[in-house]
């Protein structure tokens, strides 16, 4: 059995860090309450920019403009969003297992890899993938100009014909303890037929004008729409980590506590079976 200071100081150890894990949390609240909101305004621009777009895909020629081509595909990109800090539970793990594993089934010499987060760029190049692309330390200053930014990167990767397809892995939020991993393709767009939607509506200048403006309109929303849904699923995950971790840490206080008291008790017991012993012998 360990002794009493031991004891005492893995007690004061952990209420330590159970001080830290508190704090993470209500920070890991309020950034996601904000994170959230942002996102919530963004998903029904995103969602109906792209039912106007499949309603005009199907009547349009896929010539009239690069990003619609579809190619026979012999070589893809992967863009895996991560976060550039741990202490999130499985939120970065569950990622880059599902990236990883899409990559080695296609062959990793024939996929390119754009890595967004700090976790995702030290994972792949650590085992020796072709990364393309890397953003880091962004997240605190998360804009749409830098989704822009990013978005142009990736986009170009496409038009310049280094590869056939973009496939997106990231962490789409349901709510505040699930997150799920999801594998979305950017590029080419493709998004079936909607003869029916299409025939009851009208656009003008022209269905060309409208597609040639709203595609490249499109692809950043989409970028900016990743960024959100996995910037809200990291700060929920660690919110929902660093409370497990201050429950956790309450469980081994108290047992640490039962167990200093039995240490202390038998330490008592102990002396006061001395001390009666050595009573008894100076009779």
């Amino acid at each position: 059995m360990a002794n009493l200071k031991d004891i005492r100081d893995r007690i004061k150890s952990i209420k330590s860090i159970q001080k830290v894990t508190k704090a993470m949390k209500m920070v890991a609240a309020a950034k996601m309450r904000r994170a959230q909101e942002n996102m919530e305004q963004a998903r029904p621009y995103s969602t109906r920019l792209a039912e106007i777009i499949q309603h005009l895909l199907s009547e349009v020629d896929r010539d009239l403009l690069p990003l619609l081509n579809v190619r026979e595909v012999k070589r893809t990109a992967y863009v895996v969003v991560t976060s550039d800090k741990g202490l999130a539970g499985s939120f970065n793990s569950s990622v880059l297992r599902k990236a990883q594993n899409e990559i080695d089934e296609l062959g990793k010499e024939n996929v390119d890899v754009f890595c967004i987060g700090k976790k995702s760029r030290d994972h792949f190049k650590a085992r020796g993938y072709n990364i393309i692309d890397s953003h880091a330390y962004f997240w605190s200053d998360l804009n749409f100009n830098y989704a822009i930014k990013i978005g142009n990167g990736i986009v170009s990767h496409f038009l310049n014909g280094h590869v056939d397809e973009i496939h997106v892995v990231y962490n789409e939020f349901v709510n505040v303890a699930t997150q799920m991993v999801l594998t979305e393709k950017l590029l080419p767009l493709d998004y079936g037929s909607d003869e029916a939607a299409v025939a009851d509506r009208l656009y003008e200048p022209s269905k060309d004008e409208v597609v040639k403006s709203l595609v490249p309109r499109h692809l950043n929303v989409q970028i900016w729409k990743y960024l959100l849904e996995s910037f809200s699923s990291e700060q929920a995950a660690r919110m929902v980590a660093m409370e497990n971790a201050t429950r956790n840490s309450e469980d081994m206080i108290n047992d640490l506590t039962l167990e200093f008291n039995k240490a202390r008790q038998a330490a008592i017991t102990t002396e006061m079976l001395e001390i009666v012993s050595g009573a008894e012998a100076l009779k």
